[in-house]
């Protein structure tokens, strides 16, 4: 005799509760593909308590189905727009919740727009990887392959936010990325004092800060204020919080960057709600007005004319501070970790090893010239940078 069929505990076509993720989903018709069900708020719907929620949210995606034919969904009825569209409004509601940062939602808009502009009335099911390689090609200004790789994931999230909510078949899955070029300029001493001797003090005194600490200039560093600093027995340290990982990291600062801080607690002190770095009208710097800074500056400079400098902005401050303390510029040649410059700068070890590491890292190259019989030797770069830096003391 056989064993006995356990019952069913719901009917075909029901919402139903996992209790590994405590979320609700829905099985795809005609498929055994597992589906999140989300409210009006674009959250998804957990709890056991919450069938009700996940009852009606399902019965919404049913009616869409119902009106598409056959029970299943039709993949004609959606139009690229569509797609581009409902991300855009889901990044809207993230803005107003603080989990998309507003930057993300203008790269967004306007990258978006424009590929609806190209190819927006097509059909999901008549989409191509080849139309959106046309388009990227079409901009003649997107040369570097950072642009591409961000314009790229922007409109891979919106295929896929599409294929998780409503089951689109997302026809973009397998559309390779360029593989990560870093642009890893670092400013040498010289020219970090001709950039000070050309530029008034709010300037100079940020860019001055970003060098020496490594911060992220304007999600980071332009946010500082004085509750954000910390004394210490062994010297001061400030408590950071970047709004791109939305975490939060203590680092102790050199010791001419916290002279730097004393002077300018005078002028923003606890309770003024002033950040520390402000522009020369009083305010908060913005990326916008750093990059139009900085340029008009390289044009001073004539640098904008020089295969180098001409690549130097805001954020090379940071990769300058990242190239000195892994060869060990302020530690007479005995450059960090990339653990450690990870963990001054808020990354991961991984993406401080892919961007840095094989470049500057000597933990990395010191075995590479032991393995051919050779000892990797900093003393002359130390040498000269001992002289920039006592030319830099003396100015």
């Amino acid at each position: 005799m056989g064993r006995k069929r356990k019952a069913r505990r719901q009917q075909h076509g029901s919402a139903w509760h996992w209790k590994q993720t405590n979320a609700w989903y829905y099985t795809l018709p005609g498929t055994k593909k597992r589906m999140a069900l989300f409210d009006d708020n674009g959250e998804r719907i957990r709890g056991p308590a919450n069938q009700a929620a996940a009852e009606q949210a399902l019965a919404k995606i049913k009616v869409a189905l119902a009106d598409d034919g056959d029970g299943a969904l039709v993949q004609g009825e959606w139009l690229v727009a569509r797609v581009c569209s409902d991300y855009l409004q889901y990044c809207e509601r993230g803005v107003a919740k603080g989990s998309v940062s507003a930057g993300h939602w203008s790269s967004a808009k306007s990258w978006l727009n424009d590929f609806c502009a190209y190819c927006g009335a097509l059909t999901v099911s008549r989409l191509k990887k080849g139309h959106v390689s046309a388009w990227i090609e079409k901009h003649s200004t997107w040369r570097s392959t950072e642009t591409h790789r961000g314009v790229l994931s922007v409109v891979l999230a919106a295929f896929n936010r599409a294929e998780e909510m409503f089951g689109i078949t997302n026809p973009l899955k397998g559309l390779k990325k360029p593989t990560p070029k870093p642009r890893l300029q670092s400013i040498s001493p010289e020219d970090e004092q001709t950039i000070y001797s050309n530029l008034e003090p709010q300037f100079k005194n940020f860019l001055f800060a970003a060098i020496h600490t490594g911060l992220r200039p304007f999600c980071e560093l332009a946010q500082l204020k004085a509750e954000h600093i910390e004394h210490t027995p062994r010297g001061m340290m400030w408590r950071v919080y970047s709004s791109k990982t939305k975490k939060t990291r203590k680092i102790p600062v050199r010791p001419e960057v916290a002279k730097l801080i004393t002077q300018l607690l005078k002028d923003a002190p606890p309770g003024s709600n002033l950040p520390l770095f402000r522009n020369t009208q009083g305010r908060q710097w913005k990326r916008m007005t750093g990059v139009v800074r900085f340029g008009n500056l390289r044009k001073k400079l004539k640098w904008d004319q020089d295969p180098v400098r001409s690549k130097y902005t805001c954020y090379t401050c940071r990769h300058t501070f990242v190239h000195r303390m892994l060869s060990g510029y302020w530690t007479n040649g005995n450059g960090c970790s990339i653990e450690t410059v990870a963990e001054l700068i808020g990354d991961t070890p991984k993406v401080a090893f892919d961007h840095y590491g094989r470049e500057w890292g000597q933990h990395y190259q010191a075995p590479l010239w032991a393995a051919i019989g050779e000892r990797a030797t900093s003393g002359n770069i130390v040498k000269k940078q001992a002289k920039a830096k006592s030319r830099s003391n003396r100015a």
